[in-house]
């Protein structure tokens, strides 16, 4: 009965127990170059060119700059290596997967009144994959610092009442998960699977208490732990465009965006102690998360002169709304003894929270040296410590919200990209550069990428083919609370893209 009368009180609260924190804000706020194979060979330095399916979605302008309606579709593969070193343990893992990243069309209706200033008008509808959340990688070493993933469980359960924390006589885990999820709270879960799994051990047996103590002894611990990501973020544009006169290009983006990421961790700890009870620990979490969002953009391109050119973007915030649903499974062993699983088999599922990322302010120059090639820069800048978790009014959210514009800070973005034809063929190459987006530019590191492409244009058709690489290093620290010691993570990802476009 105890329970059932806090149920309302718990859904309630719900939406703000699970923890949405600065990792999650910053997922959801970062884009990758992705695209065209001829947008990716010049690093997505496209901000004054046009011309590209991929850089409509970058410079609403650039659909004008088409001489005749044009589609392109894109393949790609990406290969990514994590090299990871946690404390003593160094391992290397990698991983390959084959996606469509690019698809869209534009419309060119060409004005054939001479006397007026209007050229052209174009619309334009494209998909691009603006993020691959396809990653895992594996992390093994001693804990010297004597953390271990007991500390995780003892700061949730710290100060609850017993009876808030444990099952009652008769009732099987997954019933008691569920109750306590839906009474208490996701903290209480939390402390609920240390108890029942016999790593926390209450000070007395009374529900009031609300002290407890670990049965793992001090000491080092042999730690293992797997990540493995899956999903995507994606937009869809809805673009249209203006040329006036010979020399400017107006255009706007309205792009509707999608996240799909599912992520599965472990955690497996042994350890030979003299004075611990528990021995061995597996400790596992799924997240599956859905969200959609909206963002605008304006965009110009002008000729200054018939060789150069400039750009200039203003993309608006994106405002998401994201689901999020988990689940948690936790076995324990002393000694030889059989393992004490606790296996709810509950989804929890969360009631949705908004989110919304920073804006961004681009600037382009490109000289275009005739029919024989160009070269082209692109600057951004973001201010990620402007990302908000909403309501802002929520306390919690409101916490989270001090903490990113604490940690987070504005990030400039640089692009260098170059094109050289001989007849049917073009050769491509760029640079790209993007500056950390957290303070201490060790939790996310720099990240430098570099780009070649090869293109043929068969007249009306063209296939393009590029193969760029970008370089990180990051820190990611296991868990939220107790166990917060940091795995250092160098990432590399390779990609080949092949892209087919045609004029209609």
């Amino acid at each position: 009965m105890k329970k059932i009368t806090l149920l309302f009180i718990g859904i309630l609260s719900m939406p703000f127990i699970y923890g949405q924190n600065i990792s999650d804000a910053l997922r959801y706020s970062q884009d990758e170059i992705q695209g065209t194979a001829r947008f990716r060979a010049l690093s997505g330095a496209f901000g004054a060119l046009g011309g590209d399916m991929s850089a409509v979605s970058l410079n609403p302008a650039g659909s004008a700059v088409f001489s005749s309606s044009h589609a392109s579709f894109t393949l790609s593969n990406l290969d990514s290596k994590n090299d990871t070193q946690y404390f003593n343990g160094f391992n290397s893992t990698s991983n390959s997967n084959f996606d469509i990243n690019q698809g869209g069309a534009t419309l060119v209706f060409v004005n054939h009144d001479t006397s007026s200033p209007w050229r052209k008008f174009s619309l334009s509808a494209a998909y691009d994959k603006t993020r691959n959340f396809d990653n895992n990688w594996f992390a093994a070493g001693t804990n010297t610092n004597n953390n271990s993933i007991d500390l995780y469980f003892y700061d949730y359960a710290n100060g609850l009442r017993l009876d808030q924390i444990s099952s009652f006589d008769g009732e099987t885990y997954s019933q008691a998960y569920l109750d306590i999820g839906n009474s208490y709270g996701f903290a209480n879960q939390q402390a609920f699977l240390g108890y029942e799994s016999y790593i926390l051990e209450p000070q007395s047996n009374d529900d009031a208490n609300t002290v407890y103590t670990s049965n793992l002894g001090d000491g080092t611990f042999d730690q293992q732990y797997t990540y493995a990501s899956t999903g995507y973020n994606g937009k869809i544009t809805f673009n249209a465009a203006l040329q006036y006169e010979d020399n400017l290009y107006l255009g706007i983006n309205l792009n509707s965006h999608l996240i799909n990421y599912d992520r599965f961790t472990q955690l497996y700890e042994t350890n030979s102690n003299s004075t611990s009870l528990i021995n061995e620990i597996d400790f596992e979490n799924t997240l599956s998360t859905t969200g959609s969002g909206f963002s605008f953009q304006l965009g110009g391109i002008m000729k200054i002169s018939p060789e150069f050119r400039i750009g200039l973007v203003y993309d608006s915030p994106t405002w998401y709304t994201i689901s999020e649903e988990t689940t948690q499974y936790i076995s324990t062993t002393y000694g030889t003894d059989n393992p004490v699983i606790v296996d709810p088999q509950i989804v929890n599922v969360y009631p949705d929270y908004k989110l919304q990322t920073p804006s961004k302010l681009t600037g382009s120059l490109a000289y275009v040296f005739g029919e024989q090639g160009l070269i082209s820069f692109d600057y951004s800048r973001k201010d990620y410590s402007a990302t908000k978790f909403k309501p802002t009014s929520d306390s919690y959210f409101a916490s989270q919200n001090n903490l990113i514009s604490s940690n987070l800070t504005e990030a400039s973005t640089y692009r260098f990209g170059g094109e050289y034809k001989y007849k049917q063929f073009s050769f491509r190459g760029g640079y790209r550069f993007e500056e950390s987006p957290y303070k201490d530019g060790v939790t996310v590191g720099d990240l430098n990428g570099y780009s070649l492409g090869l293109g043929y244009n068969f007249g009306n058709t063209r296939l393009d083919i590029t193969y760029d690489q970008a370089e990180r290093d990051s820190q990611y620290q296991l868990f939220n609370k107790g166990l917060i010691d940091k795995a250092n993570i160098n990432n590399k990802n390779s990609n080949v893209t092949v892209t087919l476009s045609f004029n209609i």
